[in-house]
């Protein structure tokens, strides 16, 4: 079960390192992200459980209406998603990106100083998860490859996010207190 209504991806970005990320009319997508994308900063950024980073137009605009000069791809998102409850889109969620695509959230990204530019007095903790929820960018890993274009439908995977999620998490060893004898 999904949506009943899927979105769409409004833009597809990529750079060869940095930000702002520049549209793109066509993309590959493989287990690394955006196959002509690059970043900067490898420690950061970029990797198999950081593949894609993905942000809503609805809160892109949202801050816009703020004064922040921001636009899509500017905050370094490689996907621009519209109409799709971003609310839901958590650590653990799947979307099908097109007809090929499926990613799995996999947490939300630190806000990075190099976005000042993009926020009022420079304060872009306006998109940190911990401050302002739900206004965060995300990543996410790639479980299934392919062509992506600008207008290709996003589709809201239903489903248990938070089952998939504690599946990844290591496993936590609690140690007992001595026992006075």
């Amino acid at each position: 079960m999904s949506d009943p209504a899927p979105g769409r991806i409004v833009q597809l970005s990529a750079s060869n390192g940095g930000v702002p990320k520049l549209p793109l009319a066509e993309a590959t997508v493989d287990a690394s992200g955006i196959t002509v994308d690059r970043q900067a900063d490898r420690r950061a950024h970029g990797g198999p459980r950081r593949a894609l980073c993905l942000f809503a137009l609805e809160r892109i605009e949202a801050l816009a209406a703020e004064g922040h000069p921001i636009a899509p791809g500017a905050t370094g998102e490689n996907v621009t998603t519209e109409g799709i409850d971003w609310d839901r889109v958590t650590p653990g969620a799947r979307l099908r990106l097109g007809d090929a695509v499926l990613i799995e959230v996999t947490g939300y990204t630190e806000p990075c100083w190099k976005n000042a530019r993009w926020f009022l007095e420079g304060d872009f903790s306006a998109m940190d998860q911990e401050i302002r929820p739900g206004f965060s960018r995300v990543y996410a890993r790639v479980l299934e490859g392919g062509d992506l274009r600008p207008g290709d439908p996003v589709e809201l995977l239903a489903g248990t996010a938070a089952e998939r999620l504690e599946r990844t998490q290591p496993t936590t060893i609690r140690w007992r207190p001595p026992s006075g004898d």
